[in-house]
């Protein structure tokens, strides 16, 4: 088979192929492939040192003919991240995308799509609370599938609120309002959306309407947390985008559902959800979506990325890798 174009996506580049609409669709397919057995994560792997740490997570879908790596190094003065697509039929590398754009728009996109499967219909306001770099995507993602009227705002630091609060009203058509208290956010809001970094749960089930759809995108690390344990008392559903990352990584869940495998045949899957696996609705109770990052989010966005960049031209050329030659494939597969 002839050498593929090798093409290298700079952050803008990903940013002009792929919007958020669009990263739903992609993660459409990537879950639909996932539920069906025919696409999956590897297991992260990660290394620390004081001040930083690395990271490669994996994915692969066969059946669309793409693998590939996101792998980044995180420090304390900042952070730098790529992920590398590869051709599952012959091993070729197809493209190196820059992955932190990537990243937020996947981030997004997970809990548009989630808005979308498990939010009422008529669901027109949401609380969002938080207000760091993935927050103004996390309302546009929701804003894409329902019809928003009001945005409740809030984070601890007035200052820093009510300068978010003025970038989201350029933003958006729709009221944004700057509240000052966690209650005053949340209260009878059909959607409510947590994007900290908190090492302490904060939010209580008491303050949550009856039917509430609750993304909790934040608190990804197992040492942080941002539900009370009434939370997930209350939760009547709860829909992951990865099970075994949550299982792993998530200190809510953990500590809700237990460290082994036991118990956690009540959460479902996005993925299950798209392959017919209907869980109960939340009736009175609360709805709880836990995105805690998936590989294949990450494909699935990057397959969608290099597809549109290769048919319509965009992206720097690279000479392609020296192939390994047949004779030592073997000798590679078993070291």
């Amino acid at each position: 088979m002839s050498k593929k174009r090798l093409i290298w996506l700079t952050e803008a580049e990903v940013a002009s192929l792929v919007d958020i609409n669009d990263a739903m669709a992609a993660l459409r397919v990537g879950l639909a492939e996932e539920a069906g057995g025919r696409a999956k994560t590897v297991d992260k792997a990660l290394g620390v040192w004081p001040g930083g740490a690395m990271h490669a997570l994996g994915s692969l879908s066969p059946g669309l003919n793409y693998a590939g790596f996101k792998t980044w190094v995180h420090t304390d003065r900042g952070a730098t991240a790529i992920f590398s697509l590869f051709d599952t039929r012959d091993g070729q590398l197809l493209a190196v995308l820059e992955a932190a754009t990537l990243g937020q728009i996947r981030t997004s996109a997970i809990s548009g799509l989630a808005a979308d499967m498990l939010a009422a219909p008529d669901a027109d306001e949401m609380a969002l609370v938080g207000t760091g770099a993935q927050a103004l995507t996390q309302a546009a993602a929701v804003a894409a599938v329902r019809p928003l009227r009001r945005l409740r705002i809030h984070s601890p630091t007035a200052e820093k609120r009510a300068a978010f609060v003025e970038r989201a009203r350029r933003a958006f058509p729709f009221e944004v309002v700057d509240c000052a208290s966690l209650a005053e956010a949340v209260d009878g809001a059909p959607i409510v959306t947590l994007i900290t970094r908190a090492s302490a749960p904060f939010l209580d089930a008491d303050l949550l309407a009856s039917g509430t759809l609750l993304i909790a995108a934040g608190a990804i690390l197992p040492a942080n947390a941002e539900c009370l344990p009434n939370v997930l008392a209350r939760s009547t559903r709860v829909v992951v985008d990865s099970l075994g990352n949550a299982r792993r990584n998530s200190r809510e869940l953990r500590e809700h559902f237990g460290e082994g495998p036991e118990g956690w045949e009540a959460v479902h899957t996005l993925g299950s959800l798209l392959g017919g696996d209907a869980p109960p609705p939340a009736g009175g109770g609360i709805t709880l979506f836990k995105p805690m990052g998936t590989g294949l989010s990450d494909l699935s966005v990057a397959i969608m990325a290099y597809e549109r960049a290769t048919e319509q031209g965009i992206g720097m050329t690279i000479d392609q890798p020296t192939r390994v030659p047949p004779r030592w494939r073997s000798m590679m597969a078993t070291a």
